[in-house]
């Protein structure tokens, strides 16, 4: 095989070329029945080939021709020996990973700072996470990875586990030693999953994280989209066999996905495929020292500290990604999102997230000096205003980050519990039925089944009070939350 063939993407450009006439969907019939304004902004070329699973086009739930060739094309760059298309994104991947290997009640060991959608496929799969208490980053009040030592001690409480997942890198591009933790899992027979939504990068260089792959693990769900090229929504799930059915992973990823797949969401996976393994290792060199040259800058301005090597220096940070920039503003007392919102609306710069401490800002292929000078150049002027009071700032009060609630119930018995609606000032104590968490990154300051503390009510206080989006409950003003119902003794 050769990485410079887009079998799927030239599939849909012949067909296409053909113009046949369409008496199928979708609607809009190659652009005719689409909105004048809509149609001339994406254009004819995108439309001709929004198109569907007719028959010379393959089909993604049983792929034997085009997908089938340009999948088989993904496995071989990723080091897989199978890789499925996901137009579900990383998080439909993700739950296809958990429920491949989890059935009810059955154990599987995770970090407590997963992403919603490991959550949702454990409510969907019935399965009893164990928990990992993640290591806690008391200077930027962010949370690491899980510990080799972390995981041999769940794995010697709970030998009947039937996975391990763990997140690599994290948000923030901190990775954990995933190689060792695979040694170990494997030592049990037990899978080791991967969430790798933010690390489709990192297997073609040197210079950053291993991938799962590369450390051996069994699964990986891999965000294309997010920093490898592919349009937003498409991610591959990559599988190695052995300790898991690549069967049982198609069928249960052909359940949770939509009959009707976009073509124009798998035609990009198709050619960011090609362009990183064929250009990826000069163009990901060209982002690190862009990135390495960016971070060196913002160091330089006062009361700005842009997060680099010093962060591997525990158990948890075992290696890092430096095209993510780490920015803490905390000591110019004002929060991230006071730092992502000033951006916007005084420089029209954009940031991955922001939270109560940081900022996140991401160097691609797709950025050059222009982008990270203008980076550069809006913080400097930042960093004057906070020294001038020229903008209301807060006190540089400790960094909060509270402690992990305790888990009552298993996140399914306590979504679909009997349950009633309590003020939230009233619920400490309780036992949470909804999932709480600040997006994006998306993980959960609650879990259905969490007993609610009066630390992490303050926190999601304090979250609200800075403007962050707090998401996941059913009263959006967070005046209310939903709770498992008391019942109480018959007088």
């Amino acid at each position: 095989m050769s990485q410079f063939e887009t079998p799927l993407f030239t599939g849909l450009l012949e067909h296409a070329k053909k113009n046949p006439i369409q008496f199928h969907i979708p609607g809009h019939k190659k652009g005719a029945g689409v909105d004048p304004e809509f149609r001339n902004f994406i254009g004819d070329n995108a439309l001709s080939i929004d198109l569907i699973n007719i028959g010379p086009l393959d089909d993604l739930h049983s792929p034997k021709g085009i997908i089938k060739r340009a999948q088989e094309l993904a496995a071989e760059a990723f080091g897989a020996d199978h890789t499925f298309f996901s137009v579900q994104g990383t998080s439909g991947a993700i739950i296809t990973m958990i429920m491949a290997v989890c059935g009810p009640g059955d154990k599987i060991i995770v970090p407590r700072n997963v992403h919603k959608s490991v959550m949702s496929a454990i409510v969907f799969s019935g399965a009893v996470p164990i928990f990992i208490h993640p290591e806690i980053d008391k200077n930027l009040g962010i949370s690491h990875g899980i510990t080799t030592d972390a995981v041999e001690k769940a794995l010697e409480q709970h030998p009947d586990a039937k996975g391990v997942l763990v997140i690599n890198p994290t948000y923030f591009g901190v990775a954990a030693d995933l190689k060792k933790i695979v040694e170990v899992a494997h030592s049990y027979d037990i899978p080791v999953l991967v969430d790798e939504a933010h690390g489709v990068h990192i297997n073609f260089h040197e210079d950053l994280p291993l991938s799962a792959m590369q450390a051996g693990a069994d699964m990986a769900a891999t965000s294309v989209h997010k920093l490898g090229g592919s349009m937003t929504q498409s991610s591959v799930l990559n599988v190695k066999e052995g300790l898991v059915s690549t069967n049982r992973v198609q069928s249960i990823l052909s359940m949770l996905t939509t009959t009707s797949t976009s073509y124009l969401l798998l035609a990009s996976l198709d050619v960011a495929r090609k362009q990183l393994a064929t250009k990826g290792h000069e163009l990901i060199d060209r982002a690190i020292k862009l990135a390495n040259e960016t971070r060196a800058k913002l160091n330089e301005i006062d009361l700005i500290h842009c997060v680099g090597p010093e962060i591997l220096a525990s158990k948890a940070t075992f290696d890092y990604d430096p095209t993510k920039l780490i920015i803490s503003v905390h000591e110019l007392g004002i929060t991230g999102y006071d730092a992502e919102k000033w951006l916007r609306e005084s420089y029209q710069i954009e940031v991955e997230l922001s939270d109560l401490y940081n900022i996140l800002c991401l160097i691609t292929p797709g950025d050059t000096e222009n982008e990270a000078n203008a980076l550069v150049e809006a913080l400097k002027t930042l960093s004057e205003q906070c020294k001038a009071n020229e903008l209301p700032t807060g006190t540089k009060e400790e960094v909060l980050l509270p402690d992990i609630p305790l888990l009552a119930l298993t996140p399914r018995d306590a979504f679909y519990s009997e349950t009633e609606v309590v003020p939230f000032e009233e619920s400490a104590g309780r036992i949470i039925a909804e999932f709480i968490m600040v997006y994006p990154p998306g993980i959960p300051i609650f879990i259905p089944g969490e007993i609610i503390t009066e630390e992490n009510l303050l926190y999601i206080k304090t979250n609200l009070e800075a403007g962050l989006p707090v998401q996941g409950p059913e009263d959006p003003t967070l005046r209310h939350l939903r709770v498992i119902k008391e019942h109480r003794a018959i007088k």
